[in-house]
Formats: C-alpha cells, structure tokens, sequence
C-alpha cells in the first residue's frame, strides 16, 4: 500500500502572515469600535475603615499620629499597619475636592520620609506654626511639581503629613492629629 500525500491543505509562510494581519487588523478595529462608543468611566477610590487599624495599633501599644475624625466629605482611601521590629503607619485620604493627603509615622529619619513620599529632590522650607496635639511646630517640605510636605519627630520616630491638596486643607489636617 502506497500513501500519497494529501493535497486538502497547503501551508505556507505568505498564507500564515496574512492569516496573522487579517487577525490584528480585525483586533484593532474591535478596540477602536469600542473605544468609540464607550462613555467616560469614572471610578471612585473605595473608602477603608481606617478607624479599625487605629484600634488595633492602640491595643498593641503603638501609639499612632492619626486625626480625631476625618472632615465631613473626606474619604480614607489607604492604610497601612505593621508591627513588630519594623512599626509603621500610614493613612491615605482624599478631601471633598479629591486632593490627596496622607500620614506616615515610622522608626526612620524624616529625611528619609520626605524623599520616599514627597520627592526625592524636596526642599525644606519655613517652620510651619500648627497647633496640634501632636506638636505646634512643623518643618515644611516642597517640590517643584506643587506637593508639599510636613513633618516632625517623636522620639525615635519620625511622622510626615504630605499631598498634592492646598496647604490649608493639610493645616486644617495637622490640627485634627492626635495620639490619643
């Protein structure tokens, strides 16, 4: 018995290049049809229970920098507890104009905090007189791209309050904390 090759289908290199742009051709035309008749999709930041985390944080004996309440219209959007021999604490919110404030309080120098979440090249500026129960003198920080930076120390600790929002909104803040 003889087999003869079956001659149903050629395959060649030209035939499968072309099969390939057919293939990319209708996926950008998908994509773009889309993209047409897609409304703009706003997503909103889920909110957190920060309150939780300050609980916890007070159970263990880390006595966190973090605002009484938060102003009516303002959202937690991030938070951040670590214990053990590495202790730090971090509170992202957005005001009701959606500009981003957020707290950090670690066992690091303040300049090291200022690099990380402000900018690396941020410039100190004038001590900021803000009563808080936390301290009423802060250093500023700021940046060339408008976010700016307030900070302190306790103890080993260093706590920065930092964002892109108005210095008022983050004054208004720095007056709300609290380690109680």
């Amino acid at each position: 018995m003889s087999q003869q090759p079956s001659r149903r289908y050629q395959r060649s290199f030209p035939a499968l290049v072309g099969a390939m742009l057919v293939t990319v051709a209708f996926v950008l035309v998908f994509v773009g049809w889309r993209a047409l008749f897609r409304s703009d999709v706003d997503i909103e930041p889920a909110p957190v229970e920060w309150t939780e985390s300050v609980e916890l944080a007070d159970e263990a004996g880390l006595p966190v920098v973090r605002p009484r309440a938060l102003p009516e219209g303002w959202t937690a959007t991030s938070v951040e507890l670590r214990a053990g021999d590495d202790p730090r604490w971090g509170l992202g919110v957005l005001t009701d104009d959606e500009q981003f404030i957020g707290i950090r309080q670690e066992d690091s120098s303040v300049e090291e905090l200022v690099r990380t979440y402000v900018d690396e090249e941020a410039v100190a500026g004038e001590d900021a007189a803000v009563a808080s129960d936390v301290t009423d003198t802060w250093q500023t920080w700021t940046d060339e791209g408008g976010d700016r930076g307030y900070s302190t120390e306790l103890g080993d600790e260093a706590v920065l309050v930092y964002g892109s929002a108005p210095a008022e909104d983050i004054e208004a803040y720095l007056r709300l904390l609290t380690q109680e």
